[in-house]
């Protein structure tokens, strides 16, 4: 069978080889690559896996997830992305999502899911909430999750002063959860830069998370060069 003969789901086929059908050599060496230590990648392309997301949750995304397998990588996100587009209470999506987070182990899979969580626009005061234990925890991608939730989902006017007072209280450990807090920091420096200096003229973060979030701020598109100047005047050296 090839590729484009698959065009709709089949919940009642395996998964897996559903996915295999769309797998692509080149892209798989393309993601194992941007996704060192990451196990079994298949190379199905995000675009891919997004659509057939909408389909199952179309359906009876509850039976897909009943019966869902961890065993690849494409497996698990697209499990994420079912979460994210699926139709139910909040209650019940959140409970499922709970259980979906101990699956994540890498930025991906992590961004992905953040970014097609549509409940957050729908109740966004009771996803906040149920985001405040991921912020707060030392696990690294439990730690990433929130922190992605909040550049995502809250880095508008109305949350902006709660989102930098959360930032600047996470307990980020690791690499991948330290860097999602540097873009973060960045986000909402792009969105109000006066109100999130604050915060930066301040030891308020580690060093590392203070230089990324520095150097993403001057990296970006949407800041005016003379801010950039000044978030750099701000940039921390290691002691001599």
């Amino acid at each position: 069978m090839e590729k484009s003969e698959l065009s709709e789901w089949n919940c009642e086929a395996p998964a897996r080889g559903q996915l295999e059908l769309l797998a692509e050599p080149s892209y798989r060496a393309f993601s194992e690559k941007l996704l060192p230590g990451t196990s079994c990648i298949l190379g199905v392309r995000l675009p891919t896996l997004r659509r057939l997301a909408k389909q199952i949750a179309k359906g009876d995304w509850r039976g897909y997830l009943a019966q869902a397998c961890d065993d690849t990588f494409e497996e698990i996100m697209l499990q994420g992305l079912v979460l994210g587009c699926a139709k139910a209470e909040s209650a019940e999506l959140l409970d499922r999502t709970a259980n979906f987070i101990p699956k994540i182990d890498n930025w991906s899979v992590c961004d992905s899911f953040c970014a097609g969580f549509r409940l957050a626009k729908r109740e966004p005061t009771t996803v906040w909430n149920f985001l405040v234990p991921y912020l707060e925890s030392g696990r690294e991608f439990d730690c990433r999750f929130g922190v992605v939730m909040l550049l995502d989902h809250y880095c508008c006017a109305e949350y902006l002063e709660r989102t930098l007072l959360r930032l600047a209280q996470v307990h980020a450990q690791g690499y991948y959860a330290k860097m999602a807090a540097a873009w973060a920091i960045s986000e909402c420096f792009a969105k109000d830069p006066f109100q999130t200096l604050a915060y930066l003229e301040q030891p308020t973060w580690d060093d590392f998370i203070h230089n990324k979030a520095i150097q993403k701020i001057t990296e970006s598109l949407r800041v005016p060069d003379d801010l950039k100047a000044l978030a750099r005047s701000l940039k921390r050296t290691a002691p001599a």
